[in-house]
């Protein structure tokens, strides 16, 4: 048996490359034969986003890509392959005092590629920001089999660094990400959060505005409704304020610096209208960060949504879907908002009833909604990326240049929901 022959795509329609030459020739011997759709499959944690995989798709696996390619600890970068795992990269840092400061679902399972294709991110993108902040090096496979690499392995080389950008967040759909260089950052020694209830949006819209000016550097601000904060709550296993609001922050740093930001946010919390402040420390706020980060994945909700909109409209967007019975989370400091629809609703008509009104205030809001999962069948009837915007015609014009015939990921990108358009154009016609 050659060493090819383990990675062919077996009767399940999956293929697992044991090295990145490997994926190459298939993806190359692909294109000039069967041209089956390719799907890049890492954790699976992000198969839900989009249009369902097209039946006819190989699922090319990255579980056997999964080595540390190099790590100079002393010039805090990592290189590492597609198929490692989020956790296994930061136990690896931690011992040497470092990490990758960005939180990503599920990180037992989630893989750096994966992370890398869907731009992962979580409640410490305030103080952060997402993996697209950290790649300095990429190397990819086209969909017929080509390798490339942009950027470099020293956070000084930023050679092609824009297509590391372009890559980072476009779902797969462009290129197969096969190894990725990482910038790291020190590991802080101390953490603390603080839990702060309010009974109104108008107060909490006024304390965040008093936030950004703080002399305090909080790495993450989020805000809660009470379907969330109960949730949170009962998975920490932590006693936290109860209301109809529960505002987070969260600092970082040695022990000195940790303790003076939590005196100032404190005062700030409490003087700025909570009626309820409960702080949680170092090890005991380990969990809480899981679950805050995991909490976008919407567990068995049969519909998931993601609004992404002015900071500054946040409250007004998270006070108006706990009205609509949604479950919701925000990272407040961004406006980036995730939310979990109830298990009684029943079908799309229901949802799109449900998120319809939410869409047009994202929209309003100088943002967007999409949906992020639903059950399926539900696609067509909830417009899952919302009305078209200005930008999605260069997007489709990018995805022509690299996958002409639209192959890779089918269903993951924009181009679907132009596709979908004009089926919808053409019915009405």
């Amino acid at each position: 048996m050659n060493q090819d022959s383990k990675a062919m795509p077996d009767n399940t329609g999956e293929m697992v490359p044991a090295t990145i030459p490997e994926l190459g020739r298939w993806l190359a011997a692909n294109a000039k034969g069967d041209r089956r759709p390719v799907l890049p499959v890492g954790g699976r944690t992000s198969l839900g986003f989009g249009f369902p995989a097209d039946p006819a798709s190989v699922e090319v696996a990255t579980s056997r890509l999964d080595r540390v390619v190099d790590y100079p600890a002393r010039d805090m970068t990592v290189t590492v392959e597609a198929g490692c795992r989020m956790s296994a990269i930061q136990e690896a840092l931690k011992m040497e005092g470092q990490r990758l400061p960005v939180d990503v679902p599920l990180a037992h399972r989630a893989t750096i590629g994966g992370a890398v294709a869907s731009d992962a991110g979580g409640p410490r993108r305030f103080g952060f920001g997402t993996l697209r902040d950290y790649v300095i090096g990429i190397r990819c496979a086209t969909v017929d089999g080509r390798l490339f690499k942009a950027g470099g392995r020293v956070v000084k080389n930023v050679a092609g660094y824009d297509l590391c950008k372009l890559m980072v967040g476009s779902g797969g759909s462009l290129a197969f990400v096969t190894e990725v260089t990482l910038k790291l950052k020190p590991l802080p020694t101390s953490s603390a959060m603080g839990w702060a209830c309010f009974d109104s949006g108008g107060t909490v819209s006024d304390l965040l505005g008093d936030l950004s000016t703080s002399r305090a550097r909080p790495v993450a601000i989020e805000l809660l409704g009470p379907k969330a904060a109960r949730q949170l709550t009962a998975e920490s296993r932590q006693t936290l304020p109860v209301g109809p609001l529960l505002l987070g922050v969260a600092v970082e740093g040695d022990p000195v610096e940790v303790e003076w930001q939590v005196d100032v946010l404190d005062r700030e919390l409490r003087a700025g209208g909570a009626t309820d402040v409960t702080w949680v420390r170092d090890a005991d706020t380990k969990k809480l960060w899981s679950s805050l980060t995991d909490y976008q994945l919407g567990g068995e909700s049969p519909v998931s949504i993601r609004a992404c909109l002015r900071p500054s409209r946040t409250v007004d967007f998270v006070v108006a879907a706990i009205d609509a019975g949604v479950a919701v989370q925000a990272h407040a400091g961004n406006g980036v908002i995730h939310g979990h629809l109830p298990d009684e609703t029943i079908d799309a008509t229901t949802a799109e009833e449900m998120i319809g009104p939410l869409r047009e205030l994202a929209v309003k809001s100088g943002g967007q909604l999409v949906v992020e999962r639903c059950e399926s069948g539900w696609h067509d009837a909830l417009s899952i990326w919302g009305p078209p915007r200005g930008d999605w015609p260069l997007m489709t014009s990018v995805k022509r240049q690299f996958d002409p015939e639209g192959l890779l990921s089918p269903g993951r990108g924009i181009e679907a929901a132009m596709q979908q358009l004009s089926v919808d154009g053409m019915d009405q016609q």
